[in-house]
């Protein structure tokens, strides 16, 4: 029987353990090494998967000029206090609203010593945060001095911005109220 010394017997075993053929002293030896390339290779390909995704289904501005608009928010906001006639207004909208469902809104508008305005024209509007082509708008049934009343139905669930327009002599009053319509 022959004696192995201690060096031969580490130089065998590490022989015999370096399965993949590279060189033992090369970085890409490790597991280690491969192993975190591998998840960095993954978090990238999550990456772009998700980039891709975002692209495909991005619905775009719901208008084109949203800066002027939004300009226009603020000049109007502004004019509407200044120029506050002083209601009292208030939107029922029932909590159990769901997609495709006639649904009756009310809206309530007193004057500021409690007495019922009867504007000329009330009219609903609702608008789908995210997708324009979904936004409607009806006109508001007088069901009695200062009260107003519209059936609708969202076509789609999700969140949507309800605005109510009240005018009288040439001014344009509103409240607004976000709703959140159920899927089923």
């Amino acid at each position: 029987m022959r004696h192995l010394t201690p060096a031969q017997l580490a130089t065998g075993l590490k022989s015999m353990l370096d399965f993949s053929g590279r060189d033992a002293n090369s970085a890409w030896g490790s597991p280690w090494v491969i192993g975190w390339m591998g998840l960095i290779l993954v978090v990238l390909a999550v990456n772009a998967t998700m980039i891709a995704l975002a692209f495909a289904t991005n619905p775009g501005l719901v208008i084109e000029d949203y800066y002027e608009r939004g300009r226009q928010v603020e000049r109007t906001l502004a004019t509407r206090r200044a120029e506050a006639p002083g209601w009292t207004m208030s939107l029922d909208t029932p909590a159990d609203i769901s997609k495709g469902r006639a649904t009756t809104v009310r809206f309530h508008v007193v004057d500021g010593v409690g007495q019922p305005v009867r504007p000329e024209r009330v009219t609903y509007y609702a608008y789908r945060p995210s997708d324009a082509s979904a936004d409607f708008s009806q006109p508001m049934i007088e069901e009695a001095p200062g009260r107003y009343a519209v059936e609708v139905s969202f076509a789609m669930a999700g969140l949507w911005d309800t605005l109510v327009a009240a005018e009288i002599d040439g001014q344009e009053v509103v409240f607004d109220q976000r709703i959140g319509v159920a899927g089923h």
